[in-house]
């Protein structure tokens, strides 16, 4: 069902195995022009434009663009027992994992009377993103919403999209799965905003005058945000590339991608259910393998021709799977597979290998790594205590996931007194002087009656 490419006996290079191994087209540059509009009329015309819009791209009006208190408890209320437990337990082992995230400040002593503290500082406030298009995200709620919480956000704020389907109590807001999950994490601010203008919306903020129900009315404010995280399509995407700098992102992330490194030792009715794992995400979804093993290349194709046919996103799946971006790759040998790995930089790595974990500590670049037979990426997507936030696109070479980590700040302060001042005064002015910034060196000497100190 997926292209083979042979690199067999082929010199491994990072530029050949790029091109051996194309990602998914997405094109953010054409669609950052298009979304302009969109966060112009936010900017400019605030609530407003956010109903206009939300009728335009998900054919829904909202009345309240914040969801009212009520309806969240509805939604917690409503939740399926099971699904409730089954969320609960979620949050509770992404909270374990993360607590363990959150760095202590730092004092280095340089010299007598010289200081210097790292600080750890939590970004103000935060818009979490959660997407409601081709499926519904409650992990997406987890994963956003568990880090910024231990990493102690002053403020944080949800939007996910009005849902046209939604009937009763939950109409023209997200889905109630979605804000069930918030109302377990505590999340009091959940707007039914989706796509660029959610990104907008928190980027300019808005403020209305709305009625309740009872008469009264009251001022409802979404205050601007420091930095936006959470998964999106293009056009969250663009947005967020085009907002970056007004606000901090997480990342540009694309279609999700999934590579397993796998031997003759591999089930493969377990690879071929994990590449259709990642292949219902989206049509642009990337599923690849590399192997050593023919056999095994061989033995998956013929599970995906019995699975995917019986699968209930088959036609999609099936997209995902035979595009440019989805492929087996043969290998040489398990080293050769690591170096095809580590140059592809998966979003997730799945390694089902004899001695699986020795294989993973040689990989390098993965924006999450799965060890061994009985951990899937599915796992890490709802109930690992991994964070399923993870970089795209050939990203993971350079970034890491969402944790704790992405919502701090590294603040140095910087403490001398005069005797350590004066200690470095002379090497501060030579450097000054090298660089042609002589009022540098005057900022040193204008403390010691404009003389270098000796």
């Amino acid at each position: 069902m997926m292209t083979r490419t042979d690199l067999r006996g082929a010199r491994l290079q990072v530029r050949t195995v790029r091109e051996v191994l194309p990602r998914a087209q997405f094109d953010v540059a054409t669609a950052a022009d298009q979304v302009r509009p969109i966060l112009d009329a936010v900017a400019h015309r605030g609530a407003e434009a956010l109903r206009e819009l939300s009728e335009r791209f998900d054919g829904v009006r909202p009345e309240h663009l914040r969801v009212p208190a009520e309806v969240l408890d509805a939604a917690r209320a409503a939740l399926d027992p099971q699904l409730r437990v089954a969320l609960e337990e979620a949050i509770r082992r992404a909270r374990i994992v993360h607590a363990d995230q959150r760095r202590a400040d730092v004092t280095t002593h340089v010299v007598s009377g010289g200081t210097v503290t790292e600080r750890w500082i939590p970004v103000d406030r935060v818009g979490l993103y959660v997407p409601g298009g081709l499926a519904v995200y409650p992990s997406s709620v987890i994963m956003n919403v568990v880090p910024a919480q231990l990493a102690e956000v002053g403020s944080l704020a949800v939007a996910s999209p009005p849902q046209r389907e939604n009937v009763g109590v939950f109409a023209g807001y997200p889905h109630p799965t979605i804000l069930a999950a918030c109302a377990l994490l505590g999340v009091e601010e959940v707007y039914a905003v989706g796509g660029a203008q959610a990104m907008a919306m928190f980027a300019y903020g808005f403020a209305e005058t709305v009625t309740r129900p009872d008469g009264t009315t009251e001022q409802v404010r979404c205050e601007p945000v420091s930095m936006v995280t959470g998964p999106g399509n293009i056009w969250v995407v663009a947005a967020k590339r085009v907002l970056q700098g007004l606000i901090g992102i997480d990342a540009e992330a694309g279609p999700t991608e999934i590579a397993i490194l796998a031997d003759e030792t591999a089930d493969p009715e377990h690879v071929a259910a994990d590449l259709i794992s990642q292949a219902e995400h989206d049509p642009l979804a990337a599923s690849v393998l590399v192997t050593d093993s023919p056999a095994l290349a061989d033995a998956v194709d013929a599970a995906l021709g019995r699975r995917v046919p019986a699968a209930k996103h088959a036609e999609r799946i099936r997209t995902a799977l035979t595009g440019a971006q989805s492929r087996t790759v043969l290998v040489d040998d398990l080293a050769a597979g690591v170096t095809v790995c580590n140059v592809y930089a998966a979003e997730h790595l799945e390694i089902h290998t004899r001695d699986a974990a020795e294989v993973a500590a040689q990989i390098r670049n993965a924006g999450a790594v799965f060890v061994g037979a009985y951990s899937p990426v599915s796992l890490g997507d709802y109930a690992a205590g991994s964070n399923h936030v993870l970089p795209t696109a050939g990203a993971a070479s350079h970034s890491s996931g969402l944790s704790v980590q992405s919502f701090l700040r590294g603040v140095h302060v910087v403490t001398y007194d005069r005797a350590a001042l004066r200690e470095i005064a002379a090497h501060v002015v030579a450097l000054a002087q090298a660089e042609d910034l002589p009022g540098h060196g005057q900022a040193i000497t204008a403390r010691f009656g404009d003389e270098v100190p000796s």
